[in-house]
């Protein structure tokens, strides 16, 4: 989360880089964004101002997002307004998550005007307001608040403009480092100390308040006397200096498995072996980076969204499929019974008088002369019923065969489908769904669009990079693990999947030496990393020669069978990539 200090660190930037730049263009390629492109002796940069509730921002920004056909009113205004405007200030107060941009323009009269765009970064109430700063009216804003939004606060033109309510926190600009911690003392005794540092400190995010914690000692109060006050103290003059100087450093956190968590102006180590540490060039590019990876796989599960539900609906409506089957072959199990049945009645024709509904016959097949009753159909004669429990016994016995054999076709689609569900879960670019969607076109699971479709130019598998030197390829999807297990590897390269376990084929580029244990064991943790069992820990992949693979005739693609394998059980990970 974008908090006071973090912001006050991209101020410097833009004061640093772009104060006395002009206005050179500006867009609004959505409802919530805008991106002022500033031009100065040094360059062009593009500062991007977003009043977005799920990433309110301000910050330089590397690519611009694709821009309506019609500029909206809003960007229309501005243009006229701010174009060529000079940017003169960037003012923040205190830690508040509130920034001025302050430009000199000149009207269409010809007279200078002092026009300020105000960035509120406050979640789903953020927004970007223009001022008039000789008047302190409000020209326009990105999003209007009248009395249908709010009671208490209007943002509309022609009004004054007011500030947000202030939460009546320290800034600790202002404020000394044993006045912080003497207000958190007020606050309830055995609230953690995260939350009553958050409580009282302007401008730091939850992580950083939890950061501070985890420095002090991790799962304490604000209960801290002795040392740990002395620490406290430390940890608070630290980051007032931090924050007077702007000294902080940007960094990313991500998961293991790629996903980002959160970013600050201060080196997380809360997290310990669980989340991953990424340094940034500059804070705008650690938020810039933050967001744009976060957006992208949020717009990759939309995307992927419609194929998701009918891969659920095809391995559910196989699943029902291959239990209603196997719950119709236990019943040709019985089959015997109707021979016997056909065999009994047969034998006593002569003693079984037409229209009775059943018959009491001794069992000549029971060792202990047992009998059996034995129902008919009053409708036909003795000898036709006898007749129908043998036509009985042969369409079960042919049933039998042939439900086998559509639960072993059964099972095989089902474990497809569930291979291409996994592949999609992993899939991370538009080309990668492009590729699935193709497949399941070929394999009939999706009707082929009309008309003239451009094709997407596949991508490359997955390149690694062992500790000893070896490249290690990983599929993407069943039809990149065709082509890569049968047509790129080479017989002598080492070939790696999870054992019975869904996931992509790994392949190890031997050229011309022996593979290490060392490369089998990191590509290994590849093949788990890159599978269902992500998640798991001690995941079995089973290795071998890729002259010991083979694809059976008709079989889906990315279903292989091999031989004289061996097996390495490995936690899930990463190792050196090379693209991607």
């Amino acid at each position: 989360m974008l908090d006071g200090i973090f912001l006050r660190h991209i101020k410097n930037e833009i004061e640093t880089e772009m104060l006395g730049a002009r206005v050179n263009q500006i867009y609004q390629p959505n409802r919530d964004e805008l991106i002022l492109v500033l031009r100065s002796p040094q360059g062009t940069r593009k500062l991007l101002l977003s009043a977005r509730a799920n990433s309110p921002r301000v910050n330089f920004c590397a690519a611009t997002p694709e821009n309506p056909a019609q500029p909206p009113m809003f960007c229309m205004l501005l243009r006229k307004r701010l174009g060529g405007g000079k940017l003169t200030g960037v003012r923040q107060l205190g830690c508040d998550r509130v920034i001025f941009l302050d430009f000199e323009c000149i009207n269409e009269l010809g007279d200078l005007v002092n026009i300020s765009v105000v960035c509120e970064i406050m979640g789903m109430y953020s927004n970007v307001i223009v001022v008039n700063r000789d008047t302190n009216v409000i020209i326009d804003a990105l999003k209007r608040v009248d009395l249908t939004v709010s009671s208490r606060r209007f943002v509309l033109p022609n009004i004054p403009y007011e500030l947000p309510e202030s939460q009546n926190k320290l800034n600790i600009l202002e404020s000394t480092p044993e006045e912080i911690a003497e207000a958190a003392k007020r606050l309830d005794a055995e609230m953690p100390l995260s939350k009553a540092l958050l409580s009282v400190i302007q401008g730091i995010s939850p992580i950083v308040a939890r950061e501070l914690e985890f420095r002090v000692m991790e799962g304490s109060t604000n209960r801290l006397e002795g040392v740990l006050l002395e620490r406290l103290l430390s940890e608070l003059q630290a980051l007032k200096d931090l924050t007077e100087n702007c000294g902080g450093k940007p960094c990313i956190v991500f998961r293991e498995d790629g996903k980002p968590m959160d970013f600050s102006f201060i080196n997380i180590g809360q997290y310990g072996s669980f989340a991953g540490v990424r340094s940034a060039d500059s804070f705008s590019e650690a938020v810039d980076t933050f967001y744009d990876e976060r957006d992208r796989r949020e717009r990759m599960r939309v995307k992927s969204h419609s194929l998701q539900k009918l891969l659920g609906n095809l391995i559910d409506r196989t699943a029902r499929k291959i239990n209603k089957q196997k719950a119709e072959l236990a019943q040709c199990g019985n089959r015997e019974q109707l021979r016997i049945c056909g065999d009994l009645l047969h034998a006593n024709l002569y003693r079984i008088p037409r229209g009775a509904t059943f018959a009491e016959l001794e069992n000549f097949y029971d060792e202990n002369g047992g009998t059996v009753r034995i129902k008919l159909n009053p409708a036909i004669s003795p000898a036709a019923n006898a007749q129908k429990y043998y036509k009985d016994y042969q369409k079960a016995k042919t049933a039998e065969t042939v439900l086998a054999e559509q639960i072993e076709k059964g099972k095989a689609e089902l474990e497809y489908l569930e291979s291409v569900a996994d592949a999609l879960s992993r899939s991370d670019s538009q080309r990668e769904l492009s590729q699935i969607r193709e497949e399941l076109t070929e394999q009939g699971y999706l009707r082929r669009p009309k008309g003239k479709v451009q094709k997407q130019a596949a991508l490359p598998p997955k390149e690694f990079r062992t500790s000893d030197g070896f490249t290690v390829l990983v599929g993407r999807n069943n039809r990149q693990n065709d082509q890569l297990t049968l047509k790129t590897a080479a017989k002598t390269d080492m070939w790696l999947h999870t054992k019975e376990i869904h996931g992509s084929h790994v392949i190890i580029r031997a050229e011309g030496r022996e593979v290490s244990d060392t490369a089998i064991f990191e590509a290994a943790r590849l093949a788990a990393y890159h599978s269902k069992a992500k998640e798991s820990a001690n995941v079995p992949v089973d290795y071998t020669f890729v002259k010991f693979v083979s694809k059976p005739s008709g079989a889906k693609p990315g279903m292989v069978i091999y031989v004289n394998q061996k097996t390495v059980v490995v936690d899930p990970g990463l190792i050196s990539e090379v693209n991607d």
